[in-house]
């Protein structure tokens, strides 16, 4: 069997689905039994259907944009069905693997068996993975500022839980912010220089066991840096505006769902927005796929002033719409998917750099 094919399989296994979805249940009944809110979930009959309704429409033209941009990174390689089953499995592999690991791996393999060159894919993957880190380096100071100290929550938590969560959202950043920078200086400084820095750490005794790693990994860098060479102002134009639309939508969607229950001002909806933006640098380095579980019980603290309540049915709500229809649509892709790049014969660019 293809070794591609069977990272694939793997990644997508039965187990790994269920276990992002035990979670999440679990920690969702949790939350209604804790304080005897079953009852609560009769306000979804209250919500006002025009939000519930915008909210979808959101969440369509969020993954539209997903579309769009991976489309426009592969210079309109891709189709737009192609683009759809690229994003529904990226979608799915970081559904099914803990915020920290993301579907990187995954989706480069699945690039590649698009048809699209291993070097390439291994730069768009890169690069959207870059771009969307830097929009949380320049967003999250901008929120931090715009609403004064605000942004952390303290419904229902102890000042020494406020303090702990600054401190995880300080951690978090920081993390992106050094890992972005690496990698902007990998791909687009010094790639060689990053490669030589590589293969010397792990010429050390303790660490020397990756070296065979190091050296593919320095030699992934190069690759993907050299294809990413020469690209015009209006590639980076698109890149960019694109990454700042989607993961706009991405988080007004849960404006959407809190407005469908309660009455939101304009600089409450700007509050949202900018909790929910600290809320998912916090939710990076969650250990737990898709973080399941954590998810929803960090979701009252951060969402629960505006909701009161009704914060136990907008966060099942929020994870029923954003979390696990990718579940469901990426079994369905899966299958069609493998049957699609795995019942032909490679392409030539599948294998080259």
């Amino acid at each position: 069997m293809d070794q591609n094919k069977k990272t694939i399989l793997k990644s997508f296994s039965p187990v790994k689905v269920l276990i992002p979805v035990v979670l999440g249940l679990a920690a969702t009944a949790w939350l209604f039994i804790k304080d005897d809110r079953i009852s609560e979930l009769k306000g979804i009959a209250q919500a006002n259907v025009w939000w519930l309704v915008a909210a979808l429409v959101v969440l369509v033209v969020r993954d539209a944009g997903y579309m769009y941009r991976i489309r426009s990174l592969t210079d309109k390689f891709l189709t737009w069905r192609n683009s759809l089953d690229v994003i529904m499995l990226w979608e799915f592999a970081s559904a099914v693997t803990p915020s920290v690991v993301g579907g990187t791996t995954v989706a480069t393999i699945i690039l590649n068996k698009e048809g699209i060159s291993l070097g390439k894919s291994l730069a768009y993957v890169m690069l959207t993975a870059v771009l969307d880190n830097m929009f949380f380096i320049v967003a999250a100071p901008i929120a931090l500022l715009l609403t004064q100290g605000q942004v952390f929550p303290t419904f229902n938590l102890e000042p020494e839980d406020v303090a702990k969560l600054q401190s995880a959202f300080y951690i978090s950043y920081g993390l992106i912010a050094v890992y972005t920078m690496v990698m902007i200086y990998a791909l687009f400084v010094k790639p060689r220089a990053f490669k030589w820095l590589l293969i010397k750490l792990t010429s050390v005794r303790l660490l020397r066991k990756w070296r065979v790693n190091a050296f593919q990994h320095g030699n992934e860098i190069m690759w993907a840096s050299e294809q990413l060479k020469g690209k015009d102002a209006g590639y980076w134009a698109r890149a960019i505006i694109s990454t700042i639309f989607v993961w706009s939508a991405r988080y007004f969607l849960l404006n959407c769902l809190i407005a469908a229950f309660v009455d939101v001002s304009l600089s409450e909806h700007l509050l949202i927005l900018s909790r929910n933006l600290i809320f998912w640098i916090v939710m990076l380095i969650a250990i737990t796929p898709g973080g399941a579980g954590i998810v929803e019980m960090a979701f009252p603290s951060f969402f629960g002033l505006f909701l009161g309540a009704f914060s136990t049915v907008v966060v099942v709500l929020y994870r029923l719409i954003t979390y696990y229809p990718y579940l469901v649509l990426g079994s369905i892709f899966l299958p069609r998917w493998i049957a699609k790049v795995f019942g032909r014969q490679p392409r030539e660019d599948e294998v080259s750099v």
